[in-house]
């Protein structure tokens, strides 16, 4: 088999992070060295609540550090509108016995990292806050860390604003900072992730597993649909966070482009907003490889292949 890959996954954990989880953690080809926690669909204590819910409901004994509970400069947006108040709506989970780490998130993400002889991959699913606070704290991890797979961003549309993606918009400063970082990296953006919608045949198709964390990725499906359809009228909702962790688990799960992509902190309009460079027109040296078109059978194997072993 092939050597697996250490990861970090970093989420603020709602509908979509949470099958991030379950899928990575069953994923052959991953190591999860931990998953860090930050704000962001909701605020750090309720997802941070989330994340221990859903280890804890799945048996998932990966460490779960509480990380920055609020954006490097701007004022805290959340999205309850498509979470809910809890930020993970829906399903209803007991008290977890599971805890967090007494180790900050960030404390984390730079002793996992200075360990890591250049093989560990960050995967973060929500705003960027705790790997930029990581990368501010302590420069030198950047020569450490083999590469980033991030949910976030668009070079199409947004949807919190109509040019930003919310994960980018909730924290510019910080996505400017690992866009910057030079490490190599991939934007799994809107583009990408509406490509990932969670149809009628998709449901059925984890449904048919028969498992008890398989009926609760429905419930969280179902949760989300009603949501998107509401918010923004789509029939089936994108699972966005888990098109990071398939890259990681398999390279042709998406093609990418190599881009230059800025991040806009000052617009009144754009704020958050990547702007790539999609034709080269800046001559700029590419940042980042941008996810451009899913293989949508090979993402779907990998998710329901992850819901199996439960």
């Amino acid at each position: 088999m092939s050597k697996k890959e250490k990861i970090i996954l970093d989420v603020d954990t709602g509908h979509d992070d949470a099958i991030a989880v379950l899928v990575a953690a069953k994923a052959e080809k991953i190591d999860l060295r931990g998953i860090t926690v930050v704000s962001g669909n909701q605020t750090l204590p309720k997802t941070l609540k989330n994340t221990l819910s859903i280890c804890d409901f799945a048996k998932i004994d990966a460490p779960v550090y509480a990380g920055m509970d609020r954006p490097l400069v701007r004022e805290q947006v959340t999205a309850p509108d498509i979470h809910g108040e809890s930020g993970l709506g829906g399903p209803t989970f007991p008290a977890p016995a599971k805890t967090a780490e007494d180790k900050q998130a960030v404390d984390f993400i730079i002793e996992e990292a200075l360990n890591s002889e250049g093989e560990l991959i960050l995967v973060p699913t929500g705003p960027l806050t705790n790997i930029a606070t990581a990368f501010n704290l302590k420069p030198k991890i950047k020569e450490k860390i083999k590469k980033i797979v991030l949910m976030g961003g668009a070079y199409g549309l947004g949807n919190i604003t109509p040019s930003a993606e919310f994960n980018i918009y909730v924290d510019p400063e910080a996505a400017q900072v690992v866009f910057d970082s030079q490490i190599p990296l991939v934007m799994t953006g809107l583009d990408l992730t509406h490509q990932a919608k969670a149809t009628q045949k998709i449901i059925n198709r984890i449904s048919e597993l028969d498992n008890r964390i398989a009926d609760l990725s429905v419930e969280l499906i179902e949760f989300f649909r009603q949501t998107y359809k509401n918010t923004f009228g789509f029939d089936s909702p994108p699972l966005h966070d888990p098109c990071a962790v398939a890259k990681v688990i398999d390279e042709d799960v998406f093609s990418t482009k190599e881009m230059r992509v800025d991040i806009e902190l000052n617009s009144q309009l754009n704020r958050g907003r990547t702007v790539c460079d999609f034709y080269n027109r800046t001559k700029k040296e590419p940042n980042a490889e941008v996810a451009i078109n899913l293989n949508k059978e090979k993402f779907w194997n990998i998710v329901i292949k992850s819901l199996s072993k439960y």
